[in-house]
């Protein structure tokens, strides 16, 4: 009985929130959008208070509402063990071992700082370039904490999404939830998102997204400054999930191999990086698709076909790999943004691969599956001679049915030599294990910070 008093206010709380952002009217950083010098221009902002609960424009993987999910999976516990620690990692790495955890006790828990859950959004525009490697003004989002300079900076890269409601400059992000703890964030909308909504998204482009991404940075670094919210320490963090787990390692390869020269004015330097449900191996994960006939995540397959065609100049067309039923709507059901993935898997209306993909496409001795296996290689992390050099925390769930666990498999074996701790168990399906990976990341952050303040002692 008391177990459902509790999820039954924490639900309650949860739906509190619809239509609450208001602009904060103590801060404005709008008057300085029109400083010439200044990469990032404000277009909105708003202060959320999160003792009301969770925002109800809260999305998580596959389109559905934080507070639906809380709702429906309220009863879910895992029993298997935390963390699984690779050989050679640190101490503060560790994620606390956990019993019978439900999505309600999560969002409990990433509630907890009642008193300082007050967080400004501020909305804006950044150049970076598209995949023709032209100038393009890309749009994100900038989450810090009310009322004081963040500690240290989150660069996110989000996980996958379809509609354009769910982009980070139009929803709120579940990684929000780690600001009342001192941290900011920036998280782009990616290109194809935001104010490029019109554009086709270049799904798992790896290089591409990794430099929209870390543009964004360095454009909202500067701004940080003139208004007087440049982090307490300088080196970053880099954070995201499933897409943007992914993406996360690529922006960090992206930042050891290209920006850790002296003499380079855009040094960054990278405090921790936390990867969780990636798709880091592009090629093995459209291999299963197609060998075992299966697609849990059916509009993951015609993206990822969409992808490497735009994003490698592939001279092959869509219905020559997907089934005209589902070429012929790729403009409206993705392209469009109108949709969620939960939606788009329902139009797809199959989980069979070889009712999605063409005959040709299923055969991988087929030239232009060979010229797109050769577009995945080039966009899977895992492919190159490249060795992670920050301490990084990598957690996969098992039993993912939308990104399958050999992604995690095939990313321990080639960075076996990097200071990385894989976290691996039966800790439920895709979404689930999202709430279970930002817990991790609060975890870990509050165990640094605890271990910080015995040091100093």
């Amino acid at each position: 009985m008391v177990k459902r008093l509790k999820i039954g206010f924490l639900i309650a709380a949860l739906a509190l929130t619809a239509c609450q952002f208001r602009p904060d009217e103590s801060v404005d950083f709008s008057d300085l959008q029109g400083a010439p010098d200044l990469a990032f221009r404000v277009i909105g902002q708003h202060e959320v208070n999160l003792n009301d609960g969770v925002p109800m424009n809260c999305y998580l993987p596959g389109g559905e509402r934080v507070v639906d999910f809380v709702a429906e999976e309220s009863e879910y516990s895992e029993e298997s063990e935390y963390s699984e620690d690779s050989e050679g990692s640190e101490s503060p790495n560790k994620a606390p071992k956990t019993t019978s955890t439900t999505a309600a006790d999560i969002m409990q828990s990433l509630l907890k700082y009642h008193d300082q859950n007050k967080v400004i959004e501020v909305v804006g525009t950044y150049p970076s370039i598209n995949t023709n490697w032209d100038t393009v003004t890309l749009s994100g989002k900038v989450i810090l904490p009310r009322g004081r300079r963040p500690k240290r900076l989150i660069l996110v890269s989000h996980y996958t999404v379809c509609s354009n409601s769910e982009a980070p400059s139009n929803c709120f992000s579940l990684e929000a939830m780690l600001v009342p703890m001192g941290y900011g964030l920036i998280i782009p909308d990616y290109l194809g998102y935001g104010v490029t909504a019109r554009e086709v998204h270049p799904y798992l482009v790896m290089d591409l997204t990794a430099r929209n991404v870390l543009d964004m940075y360095h454009a909202v670094k500067p701004w940080l400054e003139a208004v007087g919210m440049s982090p307490e320490e300088p080196e970053i963090i880099l954070m995201g999930y499933s897409q943007g787990g992914a993406n996360t390692m690529a922006v960090e390869r992206l930042i050891e191999t290209e920006y850790y020269a002296d003499e380079n004015p855009k040094q960054v330097k990278i405090h921790r990086v936390f990867a969780g449900g990636g798709p880091y191996d592009v090629k093995a994960t459209y291999e299963q698709f197609v060998n075992t006939d299966l697609a849990n995540y059916p509009v993951g397959v015609p993206l990822v076909v969409q992808g490497m065609i735009l994003g490698n100049s592939l001279n092959i067309k869509m219905e020559d790999l997907v089934r005209p039923r589902i070429s012929d709507h790729i403009d409206e059901w993705i392209n469009s943004k109108k949709y969620t993935t939960s939606q788009i898997n329902q139009f797809i209306g199959t989980k069979v691969t070889h009712e999605i993909l063409t005959e040709e496409a299923m055969d991988q001795r087929s030239w232009k599956v060979s010229e797109l296996q050769k577009a995945m290689i080039e966009n899977s992390i895992v492919s190159f001679s490249w060795m992670p050099e920050a301490s990084v925390y990598i957690a996969h769930s098992m039993d993912d049915e939308t990104v399958s666990f050999q992604n995690a498999v095939n990313a321990k074996a080639r960075w076996a030599a990097s200071n990385i701790t894989y976290n691996f168990g039966h800790y439920g399906g895709h979404v689930m294990t999202c709430l279970r990976f930002i817990y991790s990341v609060q975890s870990l952050l509050e165990q640094e910070e605890k271990e910080r303040r015995e040091y100093e002692e």
